[in-house]
């Protein structure tokens, strides 16, 4: 078989095994993150909340998947892909347990607070598939594992509801719902520590030399990586201003304003350990056969602000959007039709990998950035005089351009520096997540109109910032336990 081509059911082919293993992982820590979304009726109903809890807990879910990312990434670097997966699947499937026979607010919210952590489940297989898949095909594996993946959480709003009221019924009927998906998650866990391998046999599986940061070969990378961290706090801080009495009111200002101060000690305490983590590069330089541009992270990370943050703001608020829009449309309908975006997953992720494998990392990630600005911009004209048709049309074409975006942006990541794709995918993705919280915060200040343009004006700034992307050619080097250095292939 050509290392360019991937035959999907070839089960006799191990990496084929472990990526139908490991997006199947994906998509059950989707299911289990998002699982209380479509039962939001359901589970107000039974613990009488209020709309202000409600948005609280959404929030919460959220919040922590940003440092989760980040902490995640640096485990998975350092004790691989099967250990963690594994043992975050079992962690998500007891405390999704606990969320459903949680009795009291302040149970739920612990919880979904915790379950963000799930939330970082993607960067585990980054690394998991980027070890398989040799350079040639390894976009188009990670557009299939990110892709399929990701469908967890529109798999959970079709089945979840149907469960919880047809098959289970009565006041408890979401938790039941809820519980299976707890249930799975915890014995896929056990499944896939006793079937999946952290590489292909014989082959090394490369740790960073020191744990508390990424290692970067530069000064100038050194303070860059520095910067890229800001952002992450920053955002934070929004949750947290939204928790406070400015914005639902479910936290004191004194709360906040500890919480804000616990932010600025653990940046330090984080710059602390980036430091001591390049403290000899700094003192001494890199080697030359082992530098590589944190630039390249850099980038992707604001890539995946415009490509997977918007589509999370997107998906949040589309379904009102087509409510509001066109008049006489029913609830139903609204949500089907918003649900269109999540659905181009399965076929664009890895469409853009494939892209980027075929005509190049550079082109096709500024290609797909240029497709999706253009996409929102045609959605920030859409009125309640266009046909429905179209609208679904614009919105169909414009998800295409912004999940094959994310594929492209995962196809680069593994091929910068192997002992670090697990940090390398963690900031990338916390930052996607930075870009939804940004994207949403901005749309409570403005219409759905301003919101599409925003998003369309930051994709502008980030294509001129893709041109910054070096693709990866030849090889990067690797030093095995014995001090032999190891090519391996990004081109």
């Amino acid at each position: 078989m050509s290392s360019t081509r991937i035959s999907l059911f070839d089960f006799s082919d191990p990496k084929i095994r472990t990526l139908h293993l490991t997006w199947f992982a994906f998509f059950l820590t989707f299911a289990v993150w998002f699982n209380h979304a479509p039962l939001k009726p359901l589970i107000m109903a039974s613990l009488n909340l209020s709309g202000d809890q409600w948005k609280a807990l959404l929030t919460l879910n959220v919040a922590l998947t940003i440092p989760a990312r980040i902490v995640i990434g640096m485990l998975v670097d350092r004790f691989g892909p099967r250990h963690v997966y594994s043992a975050l699947l079992i962690f998500a499937g007891v405390i999704c347990t606990a969320f459903a026979f949680a009795q009291t607010y302040t149970q739920l919210a612990i919880i979904r607070l915790l379950l963000g952590f799930v939330g970082a489940g993607f960067v585990i297989g980054i690394r998991m598939v980027g070890e398989w898949f040799p350079a040639k095909s390894v976009g188009l594996a990670q557009g299939i594992y990110g892709g399929w993946g990701n469908f967890g959480s529109a798999a959970a709003a079709f089945t979840l509801p149907t469960l919880a009221v047809t098959v289970f019924g009565g006041e408890d009927g979401w938790r039941y719902s809820v519980l299976i998906t707890g249930i799975l998650a915890f014995f896929y866990g056990i499944l896939y520590y006793a079937r999946a391998r952290n590489t292909p046999k014989g082959s090394t599986y490369f740790k960073p030399k020191r744990s508390g940061g990424l290692e970067v070969t530069s000064r100038k990378d050194f303070w860059l990586y520095v910067a890229m961290n800001i952002p992450m706090y920053a955002i934070l801080s929004v949750l947290v201003w939204k928790l406070s009495p400015s914005g639902t009111g479910l936290i004191t200002d004194t709360t906040a304003y500890i919480i804000y101060g616990m932010f600025a000690v653990l940046f330090v305490f984080q710059f602390s350990q980036i430091w001591k983590v390049n403290r000899e590069m700094l003192e001494h330089g890199a080697p030359e056969s082992d530098k590589y541009e944190f630039k390249q992270v850099a980038v992707l990370g604001w890539a995946y602000f415009v490509t997977f943050g918007s589509e999370l703001a997107v998906v949040s608020m589309l379904p009102a959007f087509f409510l509001e829009t066109f008049e006489g449309m029913s609830l139903a309908a609204a949500g089907a039709l918003g649900s269109a975006f999540a659905f181009m997953n399965l076929v664009a992720r890895p469409s853009g990998g494939w892209f980027s494998d075929r005509f190049g990392r550079r082109k096709s990630l500024t290609l797909l950035i240029l497709g999706l600005s253009v996409g929102y911009f045609v959605l920030s004209q859409v009125t309640g005089s266009w046909p429905v048709v179209l609208a679904v049309i614009a919105v169909m074409c414009c998800s295409f351009f912004v999940q094959a975006g994310e594929g492209a942006v995962f196809a680069i990541v593994p091929l910068i520096k192997r002992r670090m794709t697990g940090q390398i995918a963690g900031m990338t993705g916390a930052f996607g997540n930075v870009g939804a919280v940004t994207y949403l915060t901005a749309y409570t200040f403005v219409d759905a109109s301003t919101f599409f343009l925003i998003i369309a004006l930051s994709a502008i700034a980030v294509l001129f910032l893709a041109q910054l992307i070096t693709d990866p050619k030849g090889h990067i080097t690797e030093v095995l336990p014995d001090g032999t250095v190891q090519l391996i292939e990004v081109s």
